[in-house]
């Protein structure tokens, strides 16, 4: 690789994660940022509800713990847990000294609560547009860095891996052009999420699970890849896109009520409406599918319409574009993909099992967020972890120590599961909006197995079958595809429901499977 451009940090993309990243790294060398599209193209920019911290009168990191910990339904790391929750209060300390403008009242911060939360505890900018106010301030800084380098409009093709550790990273133009190929010492994947896998989504175009799949296809492991959240309210509306409904909306005080208008949430769960994410989310399927479809409504109208417009301005906005007022109308909404809980296995440094491969942010997992992640803990996730994870390219971490998986009973599960090649009777022609029709149907909100394994087979076809590498196109469905095919057969091997994971055939939680899915590349065959 020699007489390539060369960098000593190499960080793959550009959300939050990422970003942060860039500016820690800066400080001990040359950055070298790599993004799909723009810089602030990412899922970041769309976290409306804000960023959970034990910053309040009342609060603590014990009590932030305690919650995660409840939230995950048995499968949060507690070492991850306790790190998340006792560093946030610095993080936000940096964000703060950054210039990112939280609101306040009368001078102090304002922390509202969303679900499952046992005290308010969240920040929020801008009302509902946290992420895109934490994205602005990190992106400004990075632009007038002088040692960081920002490729916009470059895919990443390849993690270059030479004598067992990380080297650099391959690159396609998005307009066209030649390849090129960068070197370093230092790769970090901090490339999102996943949410394009699914017809309907929170997430943009971007997300498309290229982190996951750059970093198993050089040779890392990822885990519990079938814990995939579905964001309970999204807009719902004929014309309209697929847009987030903050959670934080349900924790001012707004209602779900089903087609016929009635409340439901307290047939469902103690904490009604600020239930945690899997159970709303599942609540609201079930009311559609007894209402033949129509969609759920989220009823803010009964707040004084002054405050439900300054507190939520985009939401506010979004909706009138599309004749809805939400100060006087319910809004209609249903589950879309939002958040990818599993990801590159990594250790509490931000380390994986490949040398110099680093991994933060959605893209990530060390199973902090468990099987359900609670509101809010996405942003200092990405904050926490961009700083351990610099702290350890430093030499400040210990021996690396994953969270615990089992992959050799991982692979004896497999052995007992029919083959996921045999040729399916019908196949759909390949393609991303078939990939997400497959995806919705069959790897959802609610799976079973008889459906996982024909979408395994048939995920199983098109990646074989697939065409040589020449495009950005081909790259990014190579990504989709293995990627899916990672969710599909995570979701195979649990035979039980957990959290953000519901099986109709495996419907109660099982102790036995208190443990973690972890797979490597010669598990997809």
């Amino acid at each position: 690789m020699t007489g390539q451009p060369r960098y000593d940090y190499i960080i793959i993309g550009s959300g939050i994660a990422g970003l942060n990243t860039a500016l820690l790294a800066a400080a001990q060398g040359s950055v070298l940022v790599i993004t799909k599209g723009r810089i602030d193209d990412c899922n970041s920019r769309y976290a409306q509800g804000g960023i959970a911290a034990a910053i309040g009168p009342g609060d603590s990191p014990t009590l932030h713990r305690r919650d995660t910990l409840d939230a995950g339904a048995g499968l949060c790391d507690p070492d991850a847990v306790a790190v998340l929750t006792g560093q946030g209060p610095d993080s936000i300390a940096s964000l703060i000294r950054w210039g990112v403008p939280f609101d306040t009242i009368h001078g102090q911060i304002a922390l509202g609560r969303e679900g499952a939360h046992s005290i308010p505890r969240i920040l929020h900018a801008g009302g509902d547009a946290t992420g895109q106010h934490i994205e602005d301030t990190l992106a400004d800084r990075v632009r007038s860095a002088p040692n960081i380098t920002v490729l916009e409009y470059t895919h990443a093709t390849r993690i270059c891996v030479a004598d067992g550790r990380a080297a650099g990273v391959a690159t396609l133009p998005a307009g066209g052009g030649a390849a090129q190929t960068y070197r370093s010492p230092v790769v970090v994947i901090s490339a999102g999420g996943a949410g394009q896998l699914y017809r309907y989504t929170t997430n943009p175009e971007v997300a498309t699970g290229d982190g996951v799949a750059l970093a198993f296809l050089a040779g890392a492991d990822v885990m519990d890849m079938e814990f995939y959240q579905f964001h309970p309210t999204a807009l719902w509306l004929a014309g309209a896109p697929t847009f987030l409904l903050s959670e934080a909306m349900r924790g001012e005080g707004a209602i779900l009520r089903n087609a016929a208008g009635r409340p439901f949430m307290a047939d469902y769960h103690p904490l009604a409406d600020l239930a945690p994410r899997d159970v709303v989310a599942r609540a609201i399927a079930a009311e559609m599918e007894q209402s033949g479809g129509q969609a759920a409504l989220l009823d803010i109208s009964h707040l004084p319409g002054a405050t439900v417009s300054s507190r939520f301005p985009t939401i506010y906005a979004e909706c009138r574009r599309y004749g809805l007022d939400i100060t006087q109308q319910p809004i209609p909404v249903a589950p879309a993909a939002h958040y990818m809980m599993g990801g590159v296995r990594i250790d509490t440094w931000g380390r994986t099992g490949i040398p110099g491969l680093y991994a933060c942010g959605e893209a990530a997992c060390a199973a902090v967020h468990g099987a359900n992640r609670l509101a809010s803990n996405s942003l200092l996730d990405t904050l926490v972890f961009s700083r351990r994870l610099v702290d350890a390219t430093l030499g400040n971490a210990p021996e690396y120590a994953p969270a615990e998986g089992d992959r050799d009973r991982d692979r004896d599960l497999r052995a007992t599961l029919p083959n996921r090649a045999m040729v399916c009777a019908t196949v759909p022609e390949r393609g991303r909006e078939n990939l997400q029709d497959l995806m919705w149907r069959n790897a959802g909100i609610a799976r079973n197995g008889t459906r996982l394994l024909l979408s395994a087979r048939i995920l199983n076809l098109w990646q074989r079958t697939m065409p040589p590498p020449a495009t950005v196109a081909y790259f990014e469905l190579r990504n989709m595809l293995t990627a899916a095919r990672l969710i599909v057969e995570s979701a195979l091997q649990r035979r039980e429901s957990r959290g953000a994971h519901y099986r109709e055939d495996f419907a109660e939680t099982s102790a036995e499977w208190r443990r973690h899915i972890v797979l490597s590349r010669g598990d997809l065959t």
